[in-house]
């Protein structure tokens, strides 16, 4: 197997540790996150001045040569398949994809293949530079099988710690379109009732928790108060349905990205999303609401009504701030044009 080689010297008042010198006195260019120095400090790939050292931790002095071999990217285990795209944007760092629905993101035991993963291998080829030490796509963030619209992937190790550290600080913009029961609204006293809710000006819904799994099924994600991780979630309503309102077209925003957040915050609020098998449920409409038409695609909407609509960030390699709007799927587009018609 092929290997490149990195040289270089520890500069003036060094990190007491090994792997924090590194990381901090490595070329740019080298494109080797933390992660990434630290398994091949552990490999025994790095020497001081001449002689191996695989402990992290060891005492590093300034003026000290560093050498790293780099082994070239493994092949990935996971297969490619020609599946297709809808690619947004894409450069030799980083790819923009329209996922759809049904697509699952990951491999994983139950989904083996035909994933955006399997997808990827074989649209971008010979054009990944490995993350990690393999050639494959850097998965940053990931939107529920049943959910479509814009994930960012990246296609090399400088891409992926640029997109990474963005959506660890909270940086990245993320706006979703939904469909819920209910119009949530300012003026609706019950809703102001709500533990973790507020409103902002401009009738904006604020929604404040903590997230964890669920104590009693691990395929949920439960509200609480003490303990989980921070949650906050922004909606604002584009467009109700039904006399009176009893469905809307919302506009929602994440301030942290937690598992299913949108679907499991809005139904803390009392406003699940339309289709969704997990938190939504199905909710009687009252037969004067909406037309027959309109109350049935509603019931028989077969997924969450939830769309990734935008998606801004910054780029991690050119530094250049890009931002990318998906337009509704079908599904969605139909089911509001059909809650839109008057009812007798």
């Amino acid at each position: 197997m092929s290997s490149r080689r990195i040289e270089f010297v520890i500069a003036e008042d060094p990190p007491k540790r090994l792997d924090k010198a590194v990381s901090r006195d490595v070329p740019e260019a080298a494109t080797l996150s933390r992660t990434r120095l630290a398994r091949l400090i552990e490999a025994g790939s790095l020497q001081v001045d001449g002689a191996v050292v695989q402990d992290a931790k060891a005492r590093v002095a300034e003026g000290a040569q560093i050498t790293i071999l780099v082994e070239e990217a493994d092949e990935s285990h996971i297969g490619p398949e020609d599946i297709p795209l809808d690619v947004i944007y894409e450069d030799e760092d980083l790819i923009v994809v329209n996922k759809p629905v049904g697509m699952v993101v990951h491999p994983a035991p139950g989904t083996p293949s035909g994933t955006l993963v399997n997808a990827l291998l074989h649209h971008c080829g010979d054009n990944l530079s490995g993350v990690g030490g393999v050639k494959r796509p850097g998965i940053v963030h990931r939107i529920d099988k049943e959910t479509s619209g814009l994930l960012v992937v990246a296609k090399s190790d400088a891409a992926h710690q640029g997109l990474a550290a963005q959506f660890e600080k909270h940086t990245v913009e993320r706006y979703y379109r939904a469909i819920c029961y209910g119009v949530p609204d300012a003026n609706d006293p019950r809703l102001r009732g709500v533990k973790g809710t507020s409103f902002e000006r401009g009738n904006i819904l604020k929604l404040t928790t903590q997230l964890a799994r669920h104590k009693h099924d691990r395929q949920r994600q439960a509200v609480l108060f003490q303990g989980g991780r921070h949650a906050v979630t922004r909606a604002r309503i584009v467009e109700s349905f039904g006399t009176p309102g009893v469905a809307a077209l919302i506009e929602c925003w994440l301030e942290t990205g937690r598992t299913h957040q949108i679907r499991v915050h809005m139904t803390h609020a009392g406003h699940g999303l339309v289709g969704d098998p997990t938190y939504g449920g199905k909710r009687k409409l009252a037969a004067k609401s909406l037309t027959p038409a309109g109350i049935a695609a509603v019931q028989s909407f077969p997924r969450q009504a939830l769309h990734a609509a935008v998606l801004g960030f910054v780029h991690p390699v050119s530094g250049e701030e890009m931002r990318f709007d998906a337009p509704l799927p079908q599904d969605m587009t139909d089911l509001i044009e059909t809650l839109r018609q008057p009812a007798q």
